[in-house]
């Protein structure tokens, strides 16, 4: 008898909230929104914004790592609560007064978190996944495309009737294309095929044994293994592919070209599935970008060569701004937070370094 195996599953990856998927709708006319707070929730730490909308200032909460996937979802609960509570306090609010509240969370089991989120703190709160909160700092919180390349990568589109498309993200070991830790590992085996003579020479060879403090290319590999290295360190290494690549090192900036055809391939999947056209916003987030016309130059022409409209640019606001955008559309406040500069508003309000 012949097995048979169930159909692949051609549904989104990723649905939007429906408080979040509509674009043609009236502004709010019985109410004017004057609170509105977002959360972003990362790895490592967990940041607030309370946005007055009446006087254009914003306030700002701290708190610690939130993505459940790391420190569990009691722990993720009470980051996100912390740092809500802080900026709430910073503008003499309470939850009651918030016109819509969207946390923006990292990790794999956000119906978990929408859950606890729910029981402890309250069923208006809106939670979605960080790559949601990413698409809205890129694109404005409007049809158009958000491309993550930072430690790791993911892209994620919205078209004009709200569907959304999610393609990559699926991590380290089985994607994560075109970010820092792929261009690192990419940049280690390029060393590695110049140590065996079965590749071209170049200088990310010494560049690799100086930076991990190996005394040779082989020990680092071992190393790879034996240690292990993290992801974060392999990915903090693209620093240098970046730099060599500028330098003119042929092999460096291959592996940019690859990284960008790489990712152009699944935002091209991402325009197709959305049904995006003419023009539109493709928003480029993350530290991979900071290698600057290397790898953006590449990866816009990729980008143009299926979509001649898209405006590919660089994102320089912080990713809490996507979260506030989405408290915008939940609660339809876009035309009054389009007056405000939102991302200058918050480069303010943000230490400085």
């Amino acid at each position: 008898m012949a097995c048979k195996y169930p159909a692949v599953d051609r549904t989104p990856l990723v649905t939007l909230p429906p408080a979040l998927a509509g674009f043609e709708r009236e502004p709010r006319s019985d109410a004017h929104p004057r609170y509105l707070l977002g959360v972003d929730g990362g790895a490592t730490k967990t940041l607030a914004a309370v946005l007055d909308l009446q006087r254009g200032s914003i306030h700002l909460g701290h708190g610690g790592p939130s993505n459940q996937d790391a420190v569990g979802v009691q722990a993720a609960g009470r980051a996100l609560f912390d740092a809500a509570d802080h900026a709430l306090a910073g503008a003499g609010i309470n939850d009651g007064q918030l016109a819509a509240a969207v946390l923006a969370v990292a990790g794999t089991d956000t119906p978990s978190v929408v859950r606890h989120v729910r029981a402890e703190r309250s069923p208006d709160w809106i939670v979605v996944g960080d790559v949601v909160g990413a698409w809205a700092t890129a694109t404005d919180a409007r049809p158009g495309v958000g491309v993550i390349a930072g430690t790791g990568s993911n892209v994620l589109g919205v078209g004009p009737d709200g569907r959304a498309w999610r393609a990559g993200g699926w991590g380290h070991l089985l994607g994560d294309e075109g970010s820092g830790y792929w261009l690192g590992l990419q940049s280690i085996r390029a060393a590695l095929r110049d140590r065996e003579a079965s590749g071209p020479e170049t200088a990310l060879s010494d560049a690799a044994v100086e930076f991990f403090g190996a005394p040779t290319i082989e020990a680092l590999a071992a190393s790879v293994y034996s240690k292990p290295l993290t992801k974060g360190e392999i990915a903090a290494f693209a620093v240098e592919t970046a730099a060599h690549a500028q330098r003119g090192d042929a092999v460096a900036r291959r592996l940019y070209e690859e990284g960008a055809r790489e990712l152009a391939q699944q935002i091209a999947a991402v325009i197709h599935q959305t049904g995006l056209e003419g023009e539109f916003p493709v928003g480029l987030i993350g530290s991979a970008y900071k290698a600057g016309a290397i790898f953006i130059e590449p990866l816009a022409r990729a980008i143009h060569a299926v979509a001649p409209g898209a405006d590919v640019h660089v994102v320089e606001m912080a990713p809490v701004g996507g979260a506030l955008l989405l408290a915008a559309r939940a609660c339809r406040a876009e035309q009054a937070l389009a007056e405000t500069d939102l991302a200058a508003l918050i480069d303010a309000a943000l230490p400085r370094r």
